[in-house]
């Protein structure tokens, strides 16, 4: 096996609490205009993010659309009409103000940047959300300029799982695939697609809900040290 170079890693819910900040946003967005947010409607919330962001992933809606998408979704399951797009618009921006005031890292994060590091590989960061936010929330949890190169959808044109987007990432680092191990959060984007483009990767599994056949998995970041050997 050819040694180890570098360690990428997803931002989204692998190194940047998505989920837990996309929720608490949610919960407070939505208290505005409607009322508290069950876990019914946060669920269904996160169903919409997956299915529209999807299609943005895929190229098939803008990233405006998608967020109009969302939006219209749920109001369509809150039994109430929609506004038009300028309206729309509105809603995701301050929807976005309750999400963003409420980033953080996951506590593993700071350890295994230093872990990495300590070990003498390079880092890199692929992550199929867009090029301004990405970098935003890198500066907000503290992290721009300690992991990198940054590479985002957006600007590569291509979102994994399409071997296009691991492809620039080799380029952009100057190695083999084999020598770059990938470690993110979605089994089907991060991992077995990661692995068909040529590299390693390793499945972080913070809720224990991955592919029970899945051998190369972390329940914590903490845990990265056995897989850099």
């Amino acid at each position: 096996m050819a040694e180890l170079a570098a360690v990428v890693f997803d931002l989204d819910d692998t190194l940047f609490d998505h989920s837990g900040s996309a929720a608490r946003g949610f919960g407070s967005w939505l208290a505005t205009f409607h009322g508290p947010a069950t876990p019914e409607l946060t669920t269904a919330w996160f169903e919409l993010q997956d299915r529209h962001f999807a299609a943005w992933r895929d190229g098939h809606v803008s990233m405006i659309e998608q967020r109009r998408r969302r939006i219209g979704g749920l109001f369509e399951l809150l039994g109430r009409p929609a506004p038009g797009p300028s309206g729309l618009d509105a809603l995701w921006g301050e929807y976005f103000t309750a999400y963003r005031s409420g980033w953080q890292r996951f506590d593993d994060a700071e350890a295994a940047v230093e872990l990495v590091a300590a070990a003498g590989l390079r880092t890199g960061i692929l992550t199929n959300g867009p090029e301004d936010m990405q970098h935003d929330k890198l500066a907000v949890i503290g992290l721009t300029g300690r992991v990198g190169p940054v590479l985002t959808a957006e600007a590569l044109g291509s979102a994994k799982p399409d071997p296009r987007a691991y492809a620039g990432l080799c380029a952009e680092l100057g190695l083999d695939p084999a020598t770059i191990l990938y470690v993110g959060d979605d089994h089907r984007l991060d991992v077995v697609a990661a692995r068909a483009a040529g590299l390693r990767a390793v499945h972080l599994d913070r809720r224990g809900t991955g592919p029970a056949g899945e051998r190369d998995r972390l329940s914590s970041l903490h845990d990265l040290a056995a897989h850099l050997s």
